[in-house]
């Protein structure tokens, strides 16, 4: 069927964090205009996932081929409703619906990516095309099927020599040579949540804890030497490398959380702080989760060559949802929105399943 190739889209863009704090919407109108690609955010929101769909998503990796087919389904089925309520609250009515889903699996050195929540049943729900499954074609090309949003990062805000998200894990993305390089530099919101949960907390408020404590100069050691490290880009983290590699290191360390924290927080901004000297630049934009913690964000300013920008907070909290909304445009429109460079995939691709209803 082929795709009349607008120049003005109304889209909603989804995400699910690996922090799992809930279900990202945001609408969106995307605009391309000579050459360039502009947006306007009309609303954004996160939902609470329900305290059972949240134990369903804390348990997914465990769960047989069977029921994990299951909560697939019904996790986009909850999904679509989500959505419908979003358009019938906001009056917003969408021609697409990006959806990046939940990630369950990401090992691409065996060629698996799963990220649950089925298009199809989204777009059941809602009676929208649906475009989702944006991983799975980079991995089967033999990429990474990570990062994607270096491709939104240069059409949307290209202003910027760096571009640097704090999620679960950290991203990172800049022009190298002309081409386009991005990876996971190391791990975020997920190491601190690892020290924290224990004290019955779900992140560290402004970094307050970390700030308190002192840098283990051991685990710092052990933290930066890990080979992960040592492997050039392209590359990216999944919570199998947390569980086998990072979490046993702070573990054998007998320290309190608030050293731990300050020691991780340490770990975090060299390891940026080194990925971004690697090309000159003048400012990075600064989002995702972590931004929000602010002795963080002091310590990555202090060791980073470039400035250091943080976005207004719809920015800071939903540009990776606003840049899947591009991603489903752009495969819509059969161009390219993931690259080899960055994924380190045999060729350049426009990926994503696509869902077509015709309203």
């Amino acid at each position: 069927m082929p795709v009349t190739l607008w120049n003005t889209y109304n889209v909603i863009g989804l995400m699910s964090g690996s922090s799992m704090d809930g279900l990202d919407i945001v609408a969106v109108t995307l605009s391309y205009r000579k050459t360039r690609w502009s947006y306007v955010i009309h609303h954004a929101i996160t939902v609470p996932y329900p305290q059972e769909l949240l134990e369903s998503l804390s348990h997914a990796a465990g769960l047989s081929g069977k029921n994990l087919a299951l909560l697939h389904h019904a996790y986009g089925t909850w999904t679509g409703n989500e959505v419908n309520r979003f358009i019938e609250r906001h009056h917003f009515i969408p021609e697409l619906i990006a959806s990046h889903g939940h990630t369950v699996f990401h090992d691409p050195a065996k060629h698996l990516t799963f990220q649950l929540g089925d298009g199809n049943a989204i777009a059941a729900a809602t009676g929208i095309t649906t475009v989702w499954d944006f991983r799975s074609l980079d991995v089967a090309m033999g990429g990474q099927g990570a990062p994607l949003v270096p491709a939104g990062d240069v059409l949307l805000f290209e202003e910027y020599s760096h571009c640097i998200n704090l999620g679960g894990f950290a991203n990172l993305s800049f022009d190298l040579n002309g081409k386009r390089i991005a990876y996971d530099p190391c791990p975020a919101n997920l190491a601190m949540q690892h020290i924290v949960r224990p004290l019955g907390l779900e992140f560290d408020q402004d970094g307050r804890l970390g700030r308190k404590g002192t840098v283990s100069p051991d685990l710092l050691e052990e933290l930066d030497t890990l080979d992960f490290y040592r492997i050039p880009p392209p590359k990216s983290l999944g919570r199998e490398w947390l569980f086998a590699v990072f979490y046993p290191v702070l573990d054998r360390f007998e320290l309190s959380a608030e050293d731990k924290l300050r020691t991780v927080y340490e770990h975090i901004a060299r390891q940026i702080s080194v990925s971004v000297k690697q090309v000159k630049g003048d400012k990075a934009l600064l989002t995702g989760g972590g931004a929000r913690n602010t002795f963080l964000v002091e310590r990555i300013s202090s060791l980073s060559p470039v400035k250091i920008v943080v976005p207004d907070q719809t920015i800071v909290d939903y540009k990776e949802a606003l840049i899947f909304a591009l991603l489903g445009v752009l495969r819509l429109r059969n161009e390219m929105n993931c690259f080899a460079s960055v994924t380190g995939a045999s060729r350049d691709l426009s990926t994503g399943s696509i869902v077509m209803l015709n309203r």
